[in-house]
């Protein structure tokens, strides 16, 4: 199978936002965000600077995991809408030049979607190997004995919560009698079931996928996973084949990997263990406490953080390694990890979101980050647990329920911020130096300079060992442009060194600033918490 894949070319100035459906904008008052609330808000979302949206899952399910418990990938929840609706939010979106990505769940489903409910059952069937199951219903296997209950002499293994049993994609090493190999009919038929599912979309409207989970399809692969990103290769292959625009991002966070199985995106995914961060938690998340501003040592916070030269020991090596193959793209936030807000502050988020909306690769904001929205400390909510307070109504107004819906407050899918100071769009709509004024600045700039698309290359120019100032340039692809960023999130002005470029050394045009910053010569002084955009 060929590793080589045709990138879809509307992705180097692409600008994503995604949205959490249930909380986004309820259109029938019954306390859920829907679908045509979706499209109500089309209008708002373009004018971000914002031209393509991926919206969680949106599929028919019991809801026990927010909708990542599929139980059936052809049917939208009706709490959502219908079918129809959906195809017609494909329809509105491409009319305002926004393109549409749906997620997929292709690692497991609801253990009430049909497939499982005839794979469950005793005699064999067409589906008694679309999941994997033991021999015995002592053999959990990596799992605890009785892992389900059925009415085979058999475990299920599961892969996320308890209710979505792991669909067969086979083991790459097998231990056992009753595992399948990568190359069994079994983990062909799951292969080319998921494929259908794609299609079934993509025929639709849809532009293409963000991929929950993708490199756990293949059991037992090693931590190279050979045998996962030889499964994508095919799956993606196939889709790609008939379907040469559609763009897929995955849940990865190794984008070598991730590119070479097809994937034209992969996200550098936000993940603390053990106390022990990664690269981007060491940017914006560097505590164990998403509310914790005293021990704080994110690179953002004025006070609690270092140099910036942790994080791109990290994401240095794992950039060059994908550059030219794809993109290896920044998030705000997304609904898995918590807010910026309240642990930071407005100026402390506007650093951050200036550099991550200027970073190379395919930028990402989830809904409300634009206006600051908060993490809050909430009970679960559809397996949410510490997520939930990232998944809380977006607020657009003063009116009731913060113009999110007009149910009564207790029918609400989460309660909606009950802050007097709780950020609006419309509230800074009406705020020139608001959040949103912010955001809106960035990508305009963004749309309008070569230097800053996807592709654009990035060059380290200042990274101090003591400081807190970072400093990079983005060269348009022809070299014509070249554009340095540079901040400063700490409390001390500093001043760095840019390595001039032809006449342009002594004639610096400063294009976008946050606080106090300037240009002169090879100079960039850079005032507390400042963040300054460079035309050199």
């Amino acid at each position: 199978m060929t590793t080589t894949f045709t990138r879809p070319a509307w992705l180097d100035t692409a600008v994503f936002y995604e949205i959490y459906p249930q909380s986004f904008c309820d259109s029938n008052g019954d306390g859920i965000g829907d679908i045509p609330g979706i499209i109500s808000k089309l209008d708002y979302i373009a004018s971000l600077g914002c031209n393509a949206l991926w919206i969680n899952p949106c599929y028919d399910s019991p809801f026990k995991d927010a909708g990542y418990d599929v139980r059936d990938y052809r049917k939208v929840a009706p709490r959502y809408g219908t079918n129809d609706d959906l195809v017609e939010l494909f329809r509105q979106a491409h009319t305002r030049g926004i393109h549409v990505l749906l997620d997929l769940v292709p690692g497991h489903t609801s253990e009430e979607h049909q497939w499982f409910k005839e794979s469950q059952r005793a005699e064999r069937n067409e589906y008694s190997d679309r999941y994997i199951w033991t021999d015995s219903a002592f053999e959990g296997y990596s799992m605890p004995f009785i892992g389900g209950e059925s009415e085979r002499n058999a475990t299920y293994i599961l892969n996320f919560f308890k209710c979505q049993p792991a669909l067969n994609y086979g083991f790459a090493k097998r231990d056992r009698p009753w595992q399948s190999s990568t190359d069994s009919a079994a983990a062909k038929a799951t292969r080319d079931a998921m494929v259908d599912v794609m299609r079934f979309w993509l025929n639709l409207g849809c532009d293409g996928f963000r991929v929950d989970m993708a490199n756990s399809l293949v059991k037992n692969d090693g931590d190279d996973k050979p045998e996962t990103i030889k499964a994508w290769q095919e799956m993606l292959g196939t889709v790609k084949s008939e379907f040469p625009q559609a763009a897929f991002v995955s849940e990865w966070g190794v984008p070598e990997q991730a590119l070479e199985a097809g994937f034209d995106m992969d996200f550098y995914l936000d993940w603390r263990f053990g106390g022990k961060p990664n690269g981007y938690n060491l940017l914006a998340r560097n505590t164990d406490n998403a509310l914790d501003t005293a021990d704080d040592h994110s690179y953002f916070s004025a006070k609690g953080g270092g140099s910036v030269q942790e994080f791109l020991s990290q994401y240095i090596p794992q950039y060059q390694a994908i550059r030219g193959k794809g993109y290896f793209c920044f998030i705000t936030c997304n609904h898995d990890t918590p807010r910026l807000a309240p642990r930071l502050t407005k100026r402390e988020q506007q650093v951050a979101l200036g550099m991550f909306l200027t970073m190379p690769g395919v930028p990402f904001i989830y809904y409300g980050d634009e206006i600051g929205m908060r993490y809050r400390d909430l009970p679960t909510k559809e397996g949410g647990y510490a997520r939930t307070g990232s998944r809380t109504p977006m607020q657009w107004d003063t009116s009731k329920n913060m113009g999110f819906s007009s149910a009564d407050q207790d029918s609400l899918y989460l309660p909606v911020d009950p802050s007097p100071d709780a950020p609006n769009v419309a509230e800074q709509e009406r705020e020139a130096d608001s959040m949103l004024a912010w955001v809106r600045a960035l990508l305009s700039l963004r749309a309008d300079h070569r230097a800053l698309r996807a592709k654009a290359p990035l060059v380290v120019l200042a990274q101090p060992e003591q400081g807190r100032s970072f400093a990079f340039s983005r060269v348009s692809e022809d070299g014509a442009e070249r554009l340095v960023v540079a901040m400063n999130p700490g409390l001390n002005t500093e001043t760095i060194t840019v390595p001039p470029q032809g006449d342009k050394a002594n004639d610096p045009t400063v294009l976008l600033c946050l606080g106090n910053a300037s240009a002169r010569g090879s100079e960039v002084t850079l005032g507390p918490q400042s963040f300054v955009i460079v035309h050199v």
